[in-house]
């Protein structure tokens, strides 16, 4: 496993990172043991580095994961949490210390940034991670974002880390196409960010052409590390293979072609109030004849907009 260093935070991080958001609640909805499983089997292979967010609500998996270890602070946590209207941020710092049990998180974003207009509304938010930072309670700051923007913003402001968006066809950038956000990206780690890449495989889009992306992202130079969502320690195992040799075996190739994801709507549940259509920031879901309806063209099969589903009629299988 290749180790780097993220950016100028003094953070050595795997190139692969555990996206933890596909074994909780939001999509493959593992019981707490089996998901912490899946965990610990990339820990055990030497990635050392996970990304969470409060909207996934999977702390007590990994919790569960952190415990099984000798060493809890060697595996480093990035985790992030959307601004809140009427809200004290540090209220999500303070929950991700206690339900992790750690003095320190190591990596705070804000969630879904998208521009310097957006970082400007928000930075009473912003001003507490720096707080945080400067107490020794969080050692970088940094956003998260789906937009190239997002990611100048980043850079204007002065930011540790930054979680862009990026796959060989460039689903799910809101603002423009792969090669401006590559430009965005490469200027990020000029300036000294940190960068880790997020949904290189389109969020489970392109699971049947896992080898031709994930190649790109690799050997994409101004990546520090890759987010992979994992759901089975098999694919731990083949993902793991792959940052190593660069190749799956046809075994792996196969079970990848046959364990595609896909948003789910229950119809006859599906009251049509609209609320996940004006979550999705893809545009992904509009209401027709009175129900949700998903654009597949633009999903990123994140599963948020079943986070606001009163009746929990959508989800990600």
């Amino acid at each position: 496993m290749q180790y780097n260093m993220l950016g100028k935070t003094g953070i050595k991080v795997s190139k692969l990172c555990i996206g933890s958001v596909t074994v909780g609640p939001l999509q493959a909805n593992l019981e707490v043991g089996a998901g912490a499983d899946v965990y610990e089997e990339a820990i055990s292979l030497g990635v050392n580095f996970l990304d969470t967010a409060h909207l996934y609500n999977n702390y007590p998996i990994i919790r569960n994961a952190l415990d099984r270890m000798k060493d809890r602070e060697k595996l480093v946590i990035a985790d992030k949490a959307s601004v809140e209207k009427d809200k004290d941020y540090s209220v999500h710092i303070e929950e991700a210390r206690s339900a992790l049990n750690r003095d320190v998180i190591d990596i705070f974003l804000l969630h879904g940034e998208q521009d310097e207009k957006s970082l400007k509304e928000h930075q009473q938010a912003l001003d507490t991670l720096w707080a945080y930072k400067a107490k020794g309670k969080i050692r970088a700051v940094g956003l998260s974002t789906h937009c190239i923007a997002g990611v100048y913003a980043a850079i204007n402001a002065g930011l540790d880390v930054i979680h862009p968006i990026i796959n060989k066809d460039g689903l799910g950038i809101v603002d423009g196409g792969v090669k401006q956000m590559e430009e965005a990206i490469k200027a990020a780690k000029e300036a000294g960010l940190g960068v880790y890449a997020m949904k290189v495989l389109g969020g489970g889009n392109f699971l049947n052409r896992a080898s031709e992306c994930l190649e790109y992202a690799i050997n994409f130079p101004y990546f520090d590390s890759i987010a992979l969502g994992m759901k089975t320690k098999e694919e731990v195992r083949a993902d793991v293979s792959f940052f190593e040799t660069g190749k799956f075996t046809e075994e792996e190739l196969q079970y990848f072609k046959n364990s595609g994801k896909k948003l789910l709507i229950e119809d006859l549940n599906c009251k049509g109030c609209g609320k996940c259509v004006e979550f999705c920031h893809q545009k992904a879901l509009s209401l027709k004849n009175g129900q949700a309806a998903c654009d597949f063209s633009k999903c990123l099969l994140c599963g948020y907009c079943s986070t606001v589903c009163p009746i929990f009629c959508i989800r990600v299988v």
